[in-house]
């Protein structure tokens, strides 16, 4: 159906402006959510920043899995930095309204950082499948230029098919409402402002969620199928011991990103809440970036080292 055929007298199919109600719904709190997303935004960047810094200099670091952390902990910085200074500004100024070009830009750029989370945990995933199954062969097959192109890979991977996701979504008739129930340009709420037959355009919301997110984990979940299979047989607890600790920090990543990002896309229309869409939301756009480095520098003695080297005594 083209957007001629359902173009009411106020021009409501070709809207130029959204308004993203966010947390509207809380209007006494708002400075106080102002401050929480703040000082959250703050720890993501100080945090991650922080391991891209000491993985740069620290020379025990130079590894591929740090190279990999590098690179998620980057990742992490843009991908908040898509959703949260919007989130900041509206809960500031009240003013939630957004350009229709505006929303699209953010859906697209969020879309690709997303793919390319999924991509990189699938690949820090084979590097310790690697690492831990085929130890002797690890230098060999985990060189820097392996690395260099997977990481490539990973950036760039989702690019043109979330770009293309992204103008089909904006490519369709909005004559329900101007108002986008969520905190940020997601598929799942303005789909909601839609008019028109939706079936195709939602069979690709699910097709890309099943390549994108689906696939990827259950690739994950195999290599740590054949990971714990090759700790178990272990001779030492020690050894047991250190490599579950190296592996369970990034099954919760895993976990937290993938648990939320797929119930929220894979799950049938008629099941979708405005309420249950930002709770879920929120912990793959902002509670995984907030946890990562405390999970990753926590629970691994190379990088705690490296923050001593880096910071003053008393603040370590």
């Amino acid at each position: 159906m083209k957007c001629e055929e359902v173009k009411a007298d106020d021009n409501t199919s070709t809207r130029k402006q959204f308004v993203l109600l966010g947390f509207s719904d809380f209007p006494n709190i708002q400075r106080l959510l102002f401050g929480v997303f703040s000082i959250i935004y703050v720890i993501i960047l100080t945090g991650n920043s922080l391991i891209i810094i000491i993985t740069r200099l620290d020379k025990a670091l130079q590894k591929p899995m740090y190279f990999f952390l590098a690179n998620l902990s980057s990742l992490e910085i843009c991908y908040v930095s898509v959703t949260v200074p919007r989130i900041l500004l509206n809960l500031w100024t009240q003013d939630r309204s957004i350009s229709r070009l505006g929303c699209a830009y953010q859906m697209c750029f969020f879309l690709m950082l997303g793919a390319t989370e999924c991509f990189l945990l699938t690949v820090m995933a084979y590097d310790r499948y690697v690492a831990i199954c085929n130890p002797l062969h690890y230098p060999l097959v985990m060189d820097q230029k392996i690395c260099i192109q997977l990481a490539v890979a990973s950036w760039i991977g989702g690019v043109p098919v979330q770009i293309g996701q992204t103008c089909q979504v904006f490519s369709l008739c909005f004559c329900n409402s101007n108002q986008i129930n969520h905190f940020f340009c997601d598929i799942p709420p303005i789909l909601k402002l839609a008019c028109g037959d939706l079936f195709l355009h939602e069979m690709s919301v699910y097709v890309v969620a099943i390549l994108f997110a689906t696939f990827p984990f259950m690739l994950i979940l195999v290599s740590y199928s054949k990971i714990i299979s090759t700790i178990l047989r272990l001779p030492t607890a020690r050894g047991r011991a250190k490599a579950f600790s190296t592996c369970s920090s990034h099954l919760l990543v895993v976990f937290l990103f993938f648990g939320s990002a797929s119930i929220t896309y894979l799950r049938p229309k008629s099941n979708h809440s405005p309420g249950t869409d930002k709770l879920l939301s929120l912990f793959y756009t902002i509670v995984t970036p907030m946890f990562n480095p405390l999970i990753y520098s926590l629970r691994n003695k190379d990088v705690i080292a490296a923050l001593k080297k880096l910071l003053p005594k008393k603040m370590v």
